[in-house]
């Protein structure tokens, strides 16, 4: 079953990386012993064992020091990760904000961030100075490689294919990778500049389809959210543009006569509001709700489960004030 495994790994005593990694850092057999707790011969003893389990001198006595093999200084980097790897998997360091210096990267829509970005960046002033933040625009409704990869800690937007396919997964006993949370709701609405056609009379269902159309899009794919729910009863539209990002959708809208469609809370952000008209949608689409989706391997994570923690936070704070009259 583990034929695999090579016998000198299969019988090696972990203990004697832990002295191997003291030896290397501190390059003296008896500074090593002292911050182990052990005796010199102890270590010497450790030592030789090590090197008989991977054939290998390891470190030879040069003056009143050690000088490691080139064996040695090769191994040395893979086995302190592995060791600090298990270490925080065993005893996870808790993450103190105000002391913090960790740098998140979070990936998001322009919409998605100046909801939240703000809220967050007072947070972070007052509660983890020294964290930093990078925010990399998201260019897919499936972020999971993205975070499989480690370029983003988090990526934060509507991602209703990647639920479903997590739900189906668990429901059907497989290991899921993924974690999510929703941090809030989002209506959206047709969006067209003042003085368009349609802009005082009431918006049709055929006059929606009719008209041409500016679809954000990540990917630049001419279909969305709303395509899929015309689709459904048998209607569609014609995207004639396609943008990836909602703040450029709405400066194209208020100088021409393409409709859109975005966020309501992101509408007031632009800085065109007296630009622009909103109407709400001629048929029913499904709600769109802003997820936080992260990689499972970040879920105990301390620093991670703050930064969820605050991200939370700011989206409920953001909503409550929005729906107060």
């Amino acid at each position: 079953m583990n034929s695999h495994i090579p016998p000198a790994f299969r019988t090696l005593d972990l203990n004697l990386l832990r002295v191997f990694d003291e030896v290397m850092a501190e390059r003296s057999l008896t500074k090593a012993a002292r911050n182990l707790s052990l005796t010199q011969p102890a270590v010497s003893n450790s030592l030789r064992r090590l090197r008989d389990a991977l054939d290998d001198e390891l470190v030879r006595r040069q003056g009143h020091g050690i000088e490691p093999t080139p064996r040695a200084l090769a191994l040395w980097p893979s086995v302190r990760e592995a060791l600090r790897q298990l270490q925080e998997a065993l005893v996870p360091q808790a993450f103190v904000s105000a002391e913090a210096h960790n740098t998140f990267v979070l990936a998001m829509a322009d919409a998605t961030a100046a909801e939240l970005m703000g809220g967050l960046a007072r947070q972070m002033q007052t509660e983890a100075p020294g964290v930093s933040m990078r925010v990399v625009p998201l260019t897919t409704r499936d972020p999971r490689r993205l975070l499989s990869d480690g370029a983003a800690d988090m990526a934060l937007g509507y991602f209703p294919a990647v639920l479903t396919d997590l739900t189906g997964r668990a429901q059907a006993g497989e290991a899921v990778a993924f974690e999510h949370q929703r941090l809030y709701a989002g209506e959206y609405v047709c969006v067209m500049r003042q003085g368009h056609p349609l802009a005082d009379v009431p918006l049709t269902l055929d006059a929606y389809c009719a008209a041409r159309h500016l679809l954000v899009s990540f990917s630049g794919r001419p279909y969305g959210f709303v395509d899929e729910a015309l689709a459904s009863i048998g209607r569609q539209r014609r995207i004639v543009l396609t943008v990836n990002q909602f703040f450029t959708a709405g400066q194209v809208v208020v100088n021409s006569d393409l409709l859109t469609v975005l966020p309501r809370h992101f509408v007031p952000t632009t800085g065109m509001t007296e630009q622009l008209v909103l109407r709400d949608l001629p048929l029913d689409v499904p709600p769109v709700h802003v997820e936080a989706l992260w990689h499972r391997k970040q879920q105990h994570d301390s620093a991670h489960q703050w930064l969820r923690a605050q991200l939370l936070q700011v989206a409920q704070s953001a909503f409550a004030e929005s729906e107060t009259p």
